[in-house]
């Protein structure tokens, strides 16, 4: 059932045994497994089926950080969360992303990087992400380039002791926008609220219990929900903000004793490694494994990463590498820079374009109009990149398709090497409160964070690696790309929102344990990504929702 929480009479009591605060990946999978449960289950979304910019207004906040990415630009309040926002284009005109696990070494505590270690190994969650692959409707369970590879299309010739090669699975985000919910409002314990916006938890006086939540819609209406069980599933920064906000009982925040909710924030930064200009331009005739294509049916694509244990000998950090084929006649990269991710001009079109499609009329459309003129020629610069270039020879992160082209041994003369990294876990990036409130009176969530040192050199060492194996190898030259000392960044978050409610066993060393139970409150489980210790390079919805099915099987085998 679909409730619009707008039309509840104000004070209203809902009453249920589970309560799931937030629509997105993981509060779907929740729900979904809850689905036919013998309790009754109440899910919370504070957008609405459509997108909303008043709603969205509500995701506004503060970054102190080098060009980083405005907090609104980087979540959705909408059913299905930044499933909304997923952009790449896979096969029949569906969009989705990129899947795959995480590797062994991202769970591990690595001596050579302070806070890592989670509590449990890959092989612990592996009968997880099995279940995962199944929920995101993906293929078998196999990440190995060897189940992928064939004569026509095989690994590039590296020494696997130093560099591999491994796999992208990716699924569509239709499943979580439209066919669970669909499921979810059929089963009878399950009723849906939109418009809900969770503004407090409360809890009784020793805060070892969480009591009830407060809700609050754009409309001025107030309601309640009690529960048995509470979990939150809102992303890295609202499940943070949440928690700091609650603090009626306990004045640091609900689960804050050791001031750790919102400290050790992580996201996957977007770097240009280089270009490799090839020995032999056959090259591009065999790596098809390279492009995302389909194999039995299938989306799959290969990258480049380095092996583990040349991570562990040298002291780095997870990275992985893309191919991208491009010809010397546009040595500029297709990606926009960091620079151009976040221009005022390019934040004001899509206000404009976003109204356009809604039939609305923005505020402020002087200044928006007066950017977009004072932008145009970077503006411009990115369409024909996007839409020109691409039609000719061009593949980017949202499409593939390249290995199908023909003659491609002449229309591409070298490898554009795009590389998402892992960042380390340092606890001065955080999520804190802001002095400013929202529309409904919250503080707004203040987000600082910086690059360290150990990010920065992790990149630089695994450049020099790549370069020396695509040497070894005989396949080129890796020229690597930098801007100075510092490496050449595409977009300095790719929206991976990670780490400031992290996992640990020691309730002075983390937020929640390994059930994903924050620690000293019987009933409050956290959902997503917050709960990374680390994050290595891999996108984490896989990792999420996997997160999420065992915390449903903890929840059904625990709690009633």
């Amino acid at each position: 059932m679909l409730i619009d929480s707008r039309n509840l009479p104000t004070d209203e009591v809902i009453q249920t045994e589970v309560c799931i605060v937030g629509a997105g990946p993981a509060g779907i999978t929740l729900a979904r497994e809850f689905i036919g449960q013998d309790f009754r289950v109440c899910l919370l979304e504070s957008g609405d089926l459509e997108f909303n910019q008043e709603t969205q207004s509500l995701c506004e906040g503060e970054t102190i950080a080098d060009n980083f990415p405005e907090l609104h630009e980087m979540r959705q309040r909408q059913y299905g969360g930044l499933a909304n926002a997923w952009g790449i284009e896979i096969y029949n005109k569906q969009i989705g992303l990129r899947h795959m696990p995480l590797d062994e070494i991202d769970f591990e505590k690595r001596d050579w990087l302070p806070y890592s270690g989670w509590c449990f190994n890959k092989s612990h969650l592996n009968p997880f992400y099995e279940r995962a692959q199944a929920v995101c409707k993906l293929g078998n369970f196999a990440y190995e380039a060897e189940a992928w590879e064939d004569n026509k299309s095989p690994r590039l010739p590296f020494n696997n002791e130093r560099v591999t090669t491994s796999m992208f699975q990716f699924g569509t985000r239709d499943i979580f926008l439209n066919e669970y919910r669909d499921k979810i409002n059929l089963s009878a314990n399950i009723t849906t609220y939109l418009n809900a916006n969770v503004v407090e938890i409360e809890t009784e006086e020793t805060a070892k219990t969480v009591t009830r939540l407060k809700v609050a819609s754009l409309e001025g209406n107030k309601f309640w929900v009690t529960a048995k069980v509470f979990i939150l599933a809102t992303g890295g920064i609202e499940n943070a903000r949440l928690l700091l906000l609650s603090n009626q009982t306990q004045k640091n925040g609900l689960g804050n004793e050791n001031d750790l909710v919102g400290r050790f924030f992580m996201d996957h930064p977007l770097i240009r490694s280089g270009t490799i200009v090839p020995n032999n331009p056959k090259i591009f005739n065999s790596t098809a494994l390279y492009d995302l294509r389909l194999v039995n049916n299938v989306p799959v694509m290969g990258k480049i990463t380095l092996a583990q244990e040349v991570m562990r000998q040298e002291k780095l950090l997870n990275m992985s590498a893309l191919l991208f084929p491009r010809h010397n006649k546009f040595t500029t990269s297709i990606f926009p820079t960091h620079n151009e991710f976040r221009t005022a001009g390019k934040a004001s079109l899509k206000i404009l374009l976003a109204a356009t499609r809604r039939g609305e009329i923005p505020q402020d459309i002087p200044k928006h109009l007066a950017n977009v003129i004072k932008d145009f020629d970077s503006l411009f610069l990115q369409w024909y990149k996007r839409h020109f270039l691409h039609q000719l020879t061009f593949s980017n992160l949202s499409q593939g398709g390249w290995s199908y082209k023909k003659n491609k041994d002449k229309k591409f003369t070298m490898f554009e090497v795009v590389s998402q990294t892992e960042q380390a876990p340092h606890p001065d990036n955080r999520v804190m409160l802001s002095s400013k409130l929202d529309r409904l009176g919250c503080a707004k969530a203040q987000l600082n964070w910086r690059w360290t040192e150990t990010d920065i050199n992790s990149i630089k060492t695994s450049q020099a690696i790549l370069a020396d194996e695509f040497a070894r190898a005989g396949l080129g030259e890796f020229q690597i790309a930098s801007d100075g000392e510092l490496p050449q960044v595409l977009s300095i978050s790719t929206h991976h929102h990670m780490g400031t409610t992290r996992m640990h066993d020691d309730r002075k060393q983390g937020v929640v344990d390994a059930n994903c139970q924050v620690h000293g409150v019987s009933n409050l489980f956290l959902a997503g990504s917050s709960v990374f210790p680390t994050g290595g390079f891999a996108n984490p919805t896989l990792t999420i929702v996997a997160l999420a099915v065992r915390l449903a099987d903890y929840v059904k085998s625990r709690c009633f």
